[in-house]
């Protein structure tokens, strides 16, 4: 019998970088750089994209034309073994 997994909820991720080639979504949700996520560049030099967590905490980063760069946006952080931070999305349960 297989295990029911659990859901996903969308969530959407956007930095701000008008002068930026690419922005990419790294985290433990992408094995951080072996499956980094794409951002899309919208109006204004928001770059976003929404991907679907499962509940929990994941961290994350940015890499911002190569350059790592925290979320401005996120307040909860948490140190990471390189001497910077990590930004945490929880993803509620219901």
């Amino acid at each position: 019998m297989k295990a029911a997994s659990s859901p996903t909820h969308k969530q959407t991720f956007s930095f701000k970088a008008p002068d930026a080639m690419s922005v990419l979504l790294v985290g433990d949700f992408t094995h951080w750089q072996q499956h980094p996520i794409p951002l899309k560049k919208k109006r204004g030099g928001i770059w976003q994209t929404t991907v679907a967590l499962s509940p929990g905490s994941h961290h994350y980063r940015f890499l911002v034309d190569g350059q790592w760069r925290d979320d401005p946006e996120c307040t909860l952080r948490t140190q990471n073994p390189f001497g910077t931070e990590n930004s945490v999305r929880v993803v509620p349960r219901a």
